[in-house]
């Protein structure tokens, strides 16, 4: 039988392990918090993310991380993208030799600009080859109703990708692969930035054409990005790209896009900070994404008002002007 562990019982980490155990995958969660790893161990229930949905049986957790892993096929790390680092470090001696590592994180991390899947390759110590990523519209709020829903296992690795899709697959729950490791991981963490954007739109009371624009103009600058780190510029127009952003920055479910709406509803950062539960990636991430971008010389104008008004002081009002004043160009996909 496949064995996996997942690190990270918030949400999406416990909406993932459920996934798997309900696929017929051995799975654990590691949790930091004894308090949770016993809910859901004794009463298969996360009471802090999930109260209320009820986990599969089969599904075990641990706070001692040499435990969780013992044995691992699949190593799937679901924390804070900027945490990374400083957790995987600590974990590395208890990786199995022979062990995946999947990242669902959807982040670039700040100072070094890199992907997910690098900073897994650099701080493990392991080729690209055992590293895949799991990105696509994952709103956590229907899966665990278990709506239909699909991912995207990104791996560069064909076999590798083909046991992960198998070993989430559902009747409810479908995996596409896709060898853009690249695309795939901007896709998820840019959208995050475009949703803000989004948000902030529907805070200050604009209309559809305006998040439209903000959406098409957002996957523009994804295409950008992308095409200059050589990523596939279809993988944009798949679940990872386009089905991640649409979802990401339309729905009440998206942390998101309800952090940017509480923006420009007229609250300060630190009262939406306070008001949100649980990790907003693109709020820390959009500062990476810039300077990836400034890096590259891509233009991304989008992104540089989420920063100015997410860290800068920018107020939204300030922000749409600016976006409106710019020179106008002729509109052309990834330009």
């Amino acid at each position: 039988m496949t064995k996996a562990v997942v690190f990270g019982t918030g949400s999406w980490g416990t909406t993932f392990a459920m996934i798997l155990a309900e696929a017929g995958t051995s799975t654990t969660l590691w949790g930091r918090r004894a308090e949770v790893v016993e809910a859901i161990a004794r009463r298969h229930e996360n009471p802090e993310y999930l109260p209320g949905v009820a986990l599969p049986s089969s599904l075990r957790a641990t706070t001692d991380p040499a435990e969780a892993m013992e044995g691992a096929d699949f190593v799937v790390l679901a924390v804070p993208s900027q945490t990374l680092r400083g957790n995987l470090a600590a974990w590395r001696p208890h990786i199995p030799d022979h062990s995946v590592l999947v990242s669902l994180m959807k982040g670039i991390e700040l100072r070094t600009s890199k992907r997910m899947s690098e900073v897994i390759c650099e701080v493990a110590g392991v080729p690209e080859e055992r590293v895949a990523v799991v990105s696509g519209p994952n709103l956590v709020g229907e899966l665990i109703r278990r709506e239909p829903a699909a991912a995207v296992v990104a791996g560069v690795d064909e076999k590798v990708t083909a046991r992960l899709q198998e070993a989430c697959h559902l009747p409810w729950f479908r995996a596409y692969t896709n060898a853009d490791v690249v695309g795939v991981e901007l896709g998820g963490a840019v959208k995050n930035v475009i949703a803000l954007a989004v948000g902030v739109a529907a805070g200050m009371g604009l209309g559809d054409n305006v998040k439209a624009t903000l959406m098409t103009r957002g996957l523009a600058e994804i295409a950008r990005l992308g095409a200059v780190l050589g990523a596939d510029q279809h993988t944009f127009a798949g679940l990872a790209g386009m089905g991640d952003l649409v979802a990401t920055c339309t729905s009440p479910l998206s942390r998101n896009r309800t952090f940017g709406e509480n923006l420009g509803r007229g609250m300060t950062l630190a009262e939406t900070i306070a008001a949100t539960r649980q990790t907003a990636e693109g709020v820390k991430s959009c500062e990476s994404v810039l300077d990836l971008a400034r890096k590259h010389d891509v233009e991304m104008p989008i992104t540089e008002v989420v920063v100015g008004v997410v860290h800068d002081g920018m107020t939204p009002s300030e922000a749409a002007m600016l976006l409106m004043s710019r020179t106008p160009k002729p509109e052309r996909y990834g330009v």
